[in-house]
């Protein structure tokens, strides 16, 4: 039995974040929220589920209880300050973001929205919130995902965002869902390593424009660290020594080594789909924002867990089935802490 006490270290969950003013720092966070779906059917998705007729009986208190519990998690990841840029799986359509960011909690952030309708089944999309007086949104688009060996499969675009932060340089962000282990982890493999293709191909076209791209990777990416398609196809690892050009640093990539490392829990074991990926430059440097090798965090509270069958700590989800258990989401947020 994994006790809480060994938990809460492993996981490396705020073990320590410097006190900087805001303009010393700039912060990223990204977070898989679970099936961020209004009541409402929309015409052309499978998101049935999620309306009032169904068995999960979705309703507005439901709705506005999973905003409110949102924003009080995006909320409390930096302490003093919201977030600077929030990534985000799993939402349904810009209603949801539009209706978010005005929760009391983020309401003062005054976050922009980056957003696409993906052609995802279900429907469920990325996005990018970002504090308007901090990040000046210069451009987004989505980078499509499709895969040759049958082009009628549908999966969520890659969110490019464009923009300048407080210290006047350019960050490229690219927010990733990849396709889900649901059926099979070798059976799905070949859809993630072709996202990992469509992504690595827009990173290199950046780099060919200009060498010092900074960039910034956020995801759920249903593999981990290791897999090929994060590890070989992405060329992202935790290398320090001898990188070559266009080499990415993963900043989850040694929390994924140790023992119960992770940010979601399936059968009974920890795992990190959920990752931040930069650029060399954006490690070690001065005079600009930048962050350290451990920089890369998961964030922990209390009420976001509960226990197992197996007397586990857990992310305590919204839903089990059909069964409603009133948490936020399977998955916890990770972040980032850029400082100068």
């Amino acid at each position: 039995m994994i006790k809480f006490t060994s938990l809460l270290c492993a996981l490396l969950f705020i073990a320590f974040i410097p006190l900087l003013s805001q303009a010393d720092q700039f912060t990223m966070v990204f977070y898989n929220v679970e099936n961020l779906f209004d009541t409402i059917n929309n015409q052309g998705k499978d998101d049935l589920e999620f309306t009032p007729q169904s068995d999960k009986n979705w309703n507005s208190e439901k709705y506005n209880k999973k905003l409110d519990d949102i924003a009080g998690v995006l909320s409390s990841v930096i302490p003093g300050n919201l977030p600077d840029i929030i990534g985000l799986a799993e939402v349904e359509n810009r209603k949801v973001l539009e209706d978010l960011i005005k929760r009391k909690a983020l309401i003062k952030g005054n976050y922009g929205i980056a957003h696409e309708d993906s052609p995802d089944t279900r429907g469920i999309d990325v996005a990018l919130l970002y504090k308007k007086d901090r990040f000046r949104n210069l451009t987004h688009k989505v980078i499509p995902v499709t895969f040759p060996f049958d082009p009628t499969l549908k999966t969520r675009d890659i969110l490019q965002v464009s923009g300048t932060a407080p210290d006047g340089k350019l960050f490229h962000i690219f927010v990733n869902h990849w396709t889900s282990r649901l059926e099979g982890i070798r059976e799905t493999e070949p859809k993630r390593m072709h996202s990992a293709v469509a992504l690595r191909r827009n990173i290199d076209l950046l780099l060919t424009k200009d060498a010092d791209s900074r960039i910034v990777v956020m995801g759920d990416f249903n593999d981990e660290p290791t897999n090929q398609s994060i590890m070989n196809i992405l060329q992202s690892t935790n290398k320090r020594k001898n990188t070559t050009p266009g080499d990415l640093y993963n900043l989850f990539y040694d929390i994924h080594n140790m023992d119960q490392g992770g940010s979601y829990f399936y059968g009974k074991t920890w795992m990190m789909p959920d990752q931040i990926i930069v650029s060399q430059n954006l490690l070690n440097r001065k005079n600009t924002y930048s962050c350290t090798y451990d920089s890369g965090k998961v964030f922990f509270a209390e009420w976001l867990l509960t226990k197992n069958k197996e007397g586990v700590f857990v992310p305590l989800r919204t839903y089990g089935g059909n069964y409603y258990s009133g948490g936020v989401s399977d998955h916890l947020p990770v972040f980032v802490i850029f400082s100068r």
